[in-house]
């Protein structure tokens, strides 16, 4: 007998919403700055970080989320899950990327760059 497998009932705006305000906590970004990475508002960004609000998973800032949660995930297993360390290495001026992480990340290209390179560097054998 055939049967049709189950559908999934995911929620990928709040789940990546929920992650993207945990990440904000961990990293000490400012409502302002998260807004800015994610190409929001100061205002709905507060809204995404009290729960009032979620992305949009057809929208562009979705996919800078996405991005975000990758750097956050990489910067994670490369520095042993060490907020504190990550926090330092976003805010140091690399020589590699020419500026700091930080600064860089306020664009969606910078963001993406940001992530090649931390991803790059975990790829080494």
């Amino acid at each position: 007998m055939a049967t049709q497998p189950l559908e999934r009932q995911t929620d990928d705006g709040k789940v990546l919403t929920s992650a993207i305000a945990k990440i904000a906590a961990f990293w000490g970004f400012t409502n302002a700055k998260l807004g800015t990475i994610l190409g929001l508002s100061e205002a709905t960004a507060s809204r995404l970080r009290s729960g009032k609000s979620e992305l949009d998973p057809t929208s562009k800032s979705f996919e800078a989320g996405q991005f975000l949660l990758r750097l956050f995930r990489s910067l994670d297993a490369l520095l042993g899950s060490d907020d504190l360390s990550a926090r330092a290495w976003l805010a140091t001026p690399n020589l590699d990327l020419e500026a700091r992480p930080i600064d860089l990340i306020d664009s969606f290209r910078g963001l993406i760059t940001v992530c090649d390179y931390v991803d790059a560097h975990r790829a080494r054998v």
